[in-house]
């Protein structure tokens, strides 16, 4: 299970670098701040994943989760949600060392 969800953190840590990259060519190439947010991204991957989402979401969850969270995280800086992820991910595969050492019987 811990490499799966470092797996994840991996993938997610790739985006926000690919993301992150992407967002300082166009920067620097219209000599302005552009940030593309994170539901922009998601369309340019996968059209139909969006409108997916939000029939499953409207389905399954009170209408407030969609309305409220998920248009909210979409206008959000791709490069930073996709770092949120990665973070998460790697929180939730981490070990902690036995507090007496790697020795101990």
């Amino acid at each position: 299970m811990r490499f799966l969800l470092r797996f994840l953190s991996l993938l997610f840590l790739v985006a926000a670098t690919i993301a992150g990259v992407l967002d300082s060519i166009q920067s620097v190439a219209s000599e302005t701040v552009v940030v593309m947010p994170f539901g922009a991204a998601i369309f340019s991957v996968n059209p139909d994943i969006l409108a997916a989402a939000e029939t499953y979401s409207l389905a399954h969850l009170p209408p407030y989760v969609w309305n409220g969270f998920a248009e909210w995280l979409l206008l959000q800086p791709a490069f930073a949600v996709f770092l949120s992820l990665s973070f998460l991910f790697w929180v939730l595969a981490y070990k902690r060392e036995p507090a007496a050492g790697r020795f101990t019987a």
